[in-house]
């Protein structure tokens, strides 16, 4: 039986609220799941995310796999990093040292402003021959 960790639509039409849940990869999006691991809220800003770290590690350890969504959102919380300095045998304040560093290049990416490059008239022009 191959388990995944992948997002329940709930909410009302055009309004998506998730449920971050464990479920049977036959089973429909909206079906019969076997534990929620946590909750997403697209809507609000910032995103609003709550997850339940251990038993979303526990599901991982016993094989379930996240789709490509869910592990955009664990990422960016930092469960894949921590979860892969605990696997490569890193000692705790290791661990904690790399996710504060982690944490604190993120928070400077999220600071700076978004710049956009200009595409030049050439460039234009030779990207619709």
């Amino acid at each position: 039986m191959a388990v995944k960790i992948r997002l329940r639509r709930m909410g009302k039409k055009k309004q998506p609220m998730y449920k971050i849940v464990v479920a049977d990869a036959r089973s429909p999006r909206d079906g019969k799941f076997i534990e929620a691991v946590g909750f997403y809220n697209p809507l609000v800003d910032p995103h609003l995310i709550q997850l339940n770290e251990e038993k979303i590690n526990l599901w991982l350890n016993r094989g379930a796999i996240p789709t490509l969504t869910v592990k955009s959102i664990l990422s960016q919380n930092g469960i894949l990093l921590k979860r892969h300095l605990e696997k490569k045998k890193f000692s705790e304040e290791k661990i904690q040292a790399e996710i504060a560093n982690w944490q604190k290049i993120k928070e400077a990416k999220l600071s700076q402003p978004k710049t956009r490059k200009k595409k030049s008239k050439k460039s234009k022009a030779e990207g619709n021959n």
